[in-house]
């Protein structure tokens, strides 16, 4: 047998291929969620049920915890190629603006509406907006309903929020909504956050509880106030020009598997909720439980903003309003 020539592998790693008993191609997964958090066990899942089904010549490798970025960095890489699979969440309203249809304060009801709403209104309508940007997204995960935490004091109203000092994801419509409430938000990745909080720059800030707890906030916060004020979905999202790179088998394999995971990511997020207040509790937190309708009489102008700057914003709230109504 000829040995293998320098030109020939260069050629074969340029092509991506894994012949010539080369490694198997490198599929990269990054998001921004810790060891337990949704994002990892969802990502860990998507690829282990993946690479079952893609045999010898690709394999999906998970990178987590911001390894490779944060999520505004993620979105670029996979335009360049560099990333695969990102998972963002609030930053997407960054890319397309009908997405901040789910910053909106208590629009979504639960998990049963939110199938009802990726399969009526994100698919057909939001979907094709994405993708005019480059990217393709294969499926709804989640994110989950938000929380507040903070070191100062218990929030039973949008009052109790006056000018706290609380972090927020990067999407201008939770910095807004925030801000109507009378915080003092200010966005930043979540890889800075536990610092922040440790060293007092911020005073809280607001995440799904499996969030919370995998990122260790509960160590710099006292108080957790169940919300519930948004509901994130989180997006496996692919770079459109390079998932075409892909052979026809292999994108057939990844998006039926991100879509059959979905069901494994909504079980997981509802037993996390379940769990997940018991420790925090153990942990020394104090946990009380919001007035709700304070926070949904103080959220109508996010509304009526959204409606003013976002074209047919008004009408996407109304249809997903009224799959909430739905049994």
């Amino acid at each position: 047998m000829k040995p293998i020539t320098t030109a020939l592998l260069t050629t074969a790693l340029a092509l991506g291929l894994p012949s010539l008993g080369m490694a198997q191609t490198e599929l990269q997964f990054g998001h921004v969620g810790n060891p337990g958090s949704l994002f990892d066990a969802s990502a860990k899942e998507f690829a282990e049920r993946a690479n079952e089904k893609l045999g010898d010549d690709y394999r999906v490798e998970v990178y987590g915890s911001s390894q490779l970025g944060g999520d505004s960095s993620l979105m670029q890489k996979l335009k360049l190629g560099q990333v695969t699979f990102a998972l963002p969440s609030t930053v997407m309203s960054s890319v397309v603006d009908e997405f901040g249809l789910f910053e909106m304060p208590y629009l979504i009801k639960d998990r049963e509406h939110m199938k009802r709403v990726i399969e009526e209104v994100i698919e057909p309508d939001l979907y094709p907006l994405v993708e005019a940007e480059g990217y393709k997204i294969l499926a709804v995960w989640e994110n989950g309903f938000r929380q507040i935490t903070n070191s100062r004091r218990p929030i039973e109203t949008p009052e109790d929020l006056q000018g706290l000092k609380l972090r927020t994801p990067e999407g201008r419509w939770r910095v807004r909504m925030f801000e109507e409430y009378g915080a003092n938000p200010s966005p930043m990745a979540l890889s800075e956050v536990f610092t922040a909080l440790q060293t007092g720059t911020m005073d809280g800030q607001e995440n799904p509880l499996v969030q919370i707890h995998s990122q260790k906030f509960q160590e710099v916060q006292d108080y957790l106030s169940m919300t519930n004020h948004v509901y994130t979905p989180a997006y496996v999202v692919v770079s459109k020009s390079h998932w075409e790179d892909l052979p026809e088998e292999v994108r057939e394999v990844l998006e039926e598997t991100a879509q059959e995971v979905q069901d494994f990511v909504y079980e997981t997020a509802a037993r996390q909720d379940e769990e997940l207040l018991g420790e925090m509790e153990a942990a020394g937190m104090e946990i009380n439980e919001a007035d709700q309708q304070a926070f949904i009489d103080a959220s109508g102008p996010i509304y009526e903003r959204f409606d003013e700057e976002v074209e047919g914003g008004g009408d996407l709230v109304d249809r997903v309003l009224a799959l909430g109504e739905e049994e």
